[in-house]
């Protein structure tokens, strides 16, 4: 996408996003950044994250990467930090960084049960505890989480997945309540099967051939999996002034995935 085919909706604005280095992450921040953001891209991958800072600025955007482990609170106020001392304000705050473990209650193991709560859940709670004093010092701003479809009704086999993006639900409203007058306002996303990384292990988890896996996840109403970019065109329509009345919603994004739910 050229920047010529944008609108500059984030022009003037300062940005972290999570979970940066592939999918949903990359894809929101390099939507941002032809959007006239400044981005901070923070993961714990920093080789891709690095390639996806370097492709952003090639493009004509501005954005620095940040290695971080977003599940620690040391580093959760150090990205909130640097966003500050780079570029001087923190308008948004995309918690875009997530894992699963395709497992049932029984099957997964007390360690992988804590990894997904922790990366899923206790990073949206760390980024937004250091990233909201800075938005409000700022004027507001706008936070959006990652939650899923999967988040507002179960799924096999998924079960800290689900109990995780249930919480990622919830804990927006929360949010959205608490920091309302401050001119924040806290929203989700819940995409459906999206075609990224993370999906593509879930076959290898349950162990299911990667073709038949992706075409069972593609049987919704419009008949295919999603994009990244789609989800990131939902994140920066409640990133923007668009949706400059809407706080405290979970915004589906799913092909219809949901829609006989």
């Amino acid at each position: 996408m050229a920047r010529s085919e944008t609108n500059g909706v984030l022009a003037g604005r300062v940005a972290i996003v999570t979970g940066a280095a592939s999918g949903i992450g990359r894809a929101t921040a390099e939507l941002f950044g032809l959007e006239g953001a400044q981005v901070l891209l923070a993961d714990i991958d920093r080789v891709a994250g690095e390639a996806a800072a370097r492709e952003i600025e090639a493009a004509g955007g501005r954005a620095i990467f940040e290695p971080a482990d977003v599940t620690q609170d040391a580093d959760a106020r150090r990205l909130v930090e640097r966003a500050r001392r780079e570029f001087g304000a923190l308008h948004v705050l995309v918690n875009s960084a997530g894992i699963i473990r395709r497992a049932t209650i029984i099957e997964i193991e007390e360690s992988e049960w804590d990894r997904v709560l922790a990366v899923n859940v206790k990073s949206v709670f760390l980024l937004s505890r250091y990233g909201i004093p800075v938005m409000a010092e700022s004027g507001g701003g706008s936070i959006i989480n990652v939650a899923s479809g999967w988040g507002l009704a179960g799924g096999p086999r998924a079960a800290a997945y689900c109990a995780s993006k249930g919480a990622v639900v919830l804990l927006t409203k929360a949010m959205a309540i608490d920091h309302g007058a401050r001119n924040i306002r806290v929203n989700c996303v819940c995409p459906g099967d999206t075609d990224t990384p993370m999906l593509r292990s879930e076959a290898r988890q349950i162990g299911e051939p990667e073709a038949e896996f992706l075409a069972g996840a593609a049987r919704r109403p419009l008949g295919r999996l999603g994009t990244p970019q789609e989800i990131a065109q939902a994140i920066l329509f409640l990133a923007g002034g668009a949706s400059s009345f809407m706080t405290g919603a979970a915004v589906v994004v799913d092909g219809g995935g949901l829609a006989g739910a």
